[in-house]
């Protein structure tokens, strides 16, 4: 062996522990980088998840009948779209997709697909309707050139006690705006593109060891609304995605 190697690889050794306290006394506040959304989730949302429809079944399992807006705080300009309502003109017009946007599309029967697209971003899919929602987790991107069906989400955590990342308990908090017009229900009660809508996604335990998702959602629309309209959904976990079954938009059922 060198004579010499030991001693040397010891200098460096020295240099680069050196380097590291200068470091560090440059920046004594120096913290380590914050968890991703991601590794720092408080409850896990992932999976296959099946609507569990135990209200509104005749508003949701069924298309009402036309004019039928009974529960919807609605403005007398959205009665008139209301009255209005033409399915085969929503057809026509490439809008079959309207009772399936984002202020609606927790309500329509059916089942989600929850996943992480990457450490910041989870990604909601419906095999009802075939659609997919983004949820991005801090900085907003740039919003599209034009509304879609499902907007631009921006999600959070939100914990109890102060928000201590240590808890593992909390609820998925989205926010949804740059939506399209569209329908709160299949029969043309509506919502405009200058809707706002806040979702909260908890978990629930089951017996058996079973889980629900039960997802609040609000709605805020200044042109169609006189309040708030405000649901909640619930969604049981399924073991895999053996009964997934996508199917289009429709503008009738």
């Amino acid at each position: 062996m060198n004579r010499h190697f030991l001693p040397l690889c010891m200098a460096a050794s020295l240099a680069v522990s050196l380097a590291g306290a200068r470091v560090r006394a440059q920046n004594p506040g120096a913290q380590p980088p914050a968890p991703t959304p991601r590794a720092s989730a408080p409850i896990d949302v992932t999976g296959y998840w099946v609507s569990v429809v135990n209200e509104d079944w005749r508003f949701r399992m069924v298309t009402p009948a036309k004019g039928d807006y009974k529960g919807v705080p609605i403005t007398r300009e959205a009665l008139q779209i209301v009255n209005a309502w033409n399915p085969a003109a929503d057809e026509a017009a490439g809008n079959q997709c309207k009772s399936y946007g984002a202020a609606a599309i927790m309500r329509v029967p059916g089942r989600i697909h929850i996943t992480w697209q990457d450490d910041n971003t989870l990604k909601l899919e419906t095999d009802a309707g075939m659609q997919t929602r983004l949820f991005q987790f801090g900085a907003p991107a740039a919003p599209p050139a034009q509304p879609t069906w499902q907007g631009q989400s921006l999600a959070r955590w939100e914990r109890p006690g102060r928000g201590n990342p240590a808890v593992k308990a909390g609820s998925l908090a989205v926010t949804t705006t740059n939506m399209k017009a569209g329908y709160l229900r299949k029969n043309g009660v509506p919502y405009s593109d200058a809707a706002r809508v806040t979702e909260y996604f908890d978990l629930s335990p089951m017996p058996g060891n079973a889980q629900l998702i039960v997802v609040t959602t609000i709605v805020d629309d200044p042109r169609y609304l006189t309040q708030q309209f405000v649901v909640s959904s619930q969604f049981k976990k399924e073991a895999d995605g053996s009964k997934w079954d996508p199917t289009p938009c429709s503008a009738t059922w």
